[in-house]
């Protein structure tokens, strides 16, 4: 991977709007301390009209900062841990991929989705789940979003195995889906090289992880874990429809991540909105602040699995303020075969497994069918 310039954990300057609102701008002072997360966020729903008594000041999530190139691992796995009880997500900096080529793959995205429609469709994904995912055909949150799906468009790109390679019969390897290569130049060969970078830095990410969990730090480095990952990569893209959650409108409904671990890159839009406790009645949603050159990293449901809940996925949802807003999802999964089970540090004669084994494939397959629209719809459509 690339070297990078040290970040320290500090929020950039930016002007992060909500609705028709925008917040003042961060301080370029306001540093974390060591590896954590500034309490300095509160100045962050400071409203620049502040004479408008009806406008409630958003609430933002402060999270724990994760410095990959830090020696001291005591301390990253100190607040890793912290981090994962108390609501499942961190930021992740110095994590070697580097910000002028993280702004590459950003600008590529754009590229991709400034596409006519139907020259979009003709990239539509197929049953393996790689390419495109127009507006409206993920609902991730139907308890709520009972008319309509989420209000955003994705890419998918996976692990690219040959047609005629055994393991291309098994549900998520095969051959992505890509653009022709006149269309971008270029294109292609970003998407597989964030795909590489990501997966290493997942892999970084597990091995703190393991550690928190009091398990040897290659735990997930074996061949039937992140050894044959079978890590997806996303682009999305939110169109600016206003969301409403009052009606059911939201860039992305509700949810917990299917895997491991989630890294995601975002855009300097605020829009993504954690919720620590879900049975909380009512639920209490705060923004996680956009940090530039950082992964914000979240928990998946295998991981809650695995952990038997000590570690638990986390609820999250988008809503968009009617600016666009892009995002990069790189979703860390085991490998097809992989047995998801409690881990044996997590369980004893008082607490004993929560969940049933499950292969992952099986768990994935599932999780993707039930959120995703069926591929006939388009094809009918097409008709």
């Amino acid at each position: 991977m690339q070297p990078r310039k040290h970040i320290s954990c500090k929020i950039r300057p930016t002007e992060l709007r909500l609705h028709t609102l925008s917040l003042s701008p961060l301080a370029s002072s306001s540093l974390f301390s060591g590896s954590v997360c500034p309490e300095a966020y509160s100045f962050l729903g400071e409203m620049e009209n502040q004479s408008d008594n009806d406008i409630e000041a958003p609430k933002m999530s402060v999270l724990n900062c994760i410095d990959l190139s830090n020696p001291d691992i005591h301390q990253s796995v100190s607040l890793l841990k912290q981090a994962c009880l108390d609501s499942g997500f961190f930021y992740v900096v110095n994590h070697g991929m580097s910000e002028e080529f993280m702004d590459k793959v950003f600008a590529q995205s754009r590229r991709l989705f400034g596409l006519p429609l139907n020259e979009k469709m003709k990239l539509l994904r197929n049953e393996k789940h790689r390419g495109y995912t127009p507006v409206l055909d993920e609902i991730l949150d139907p308890e709520n979003q009972t008319h309509v799906g989420d209000y955003k468009e994705g890419y998918y790109i996976g692990v690219e195995v040959a047609e005629d390679d055994p393991e291309a019969e098994k549900p998520f390897y095969g051959q992505n889906v890509w653009p022709a290569p006149g269309l971008f130049p270029g294109w292609r060969e970003t998407m597989e090289k964030f795909h590489q970078e990501a997966l290493e830095i997942g892999r970084a990410v597990a091995r703190i992880i393991a550690l928190a969990l009091d398990l040897e730090a290659d735990f997930f480095d074996k061949p039937e874990m992140l050894g044959k990952s079978i890590a997806t990569l996303r682009l999305l893209h939110y169109e600016g429809q206003l969301s409403d959650p009052s009606k059911g409108i939201y860039g992305a409904g509700a949810h917990s991540d299917f895997g491991l671990i989630t890294l995601l890159a975002t855009d300097d839009v605020l829009g993504l909105q954690i919720c620590k406790d879900k049975d909380a009645k009512p639920q209490i949603w705060e923004y996680v602040p956009p940090l530039k050159g950082a992964f914000v990293v979240n928990l998946g449901d295998m991981l809650e699995r695995w952990s038997n809940c000590v570690f638990k996925s986390t609820l999250h949802r988008v809503l968009v303020n009617g600016q666009e807003r892009y995002s990069i999802a790189y979703f860390v999964e085991p490998c097809h075969d992989c047995l998801v089970e409690c881990l044996p540090t997590c369980k004893s004669e008082n607490n004993p497994p929560k969940f049933p084994p499950i292969l992952c494939q099986t768990y994935l397959s599932q999780r993707y069918k039930d959120t995703h629209a069926d591929l006939s719809r388009y094809n009918k459509t097409e008709a």
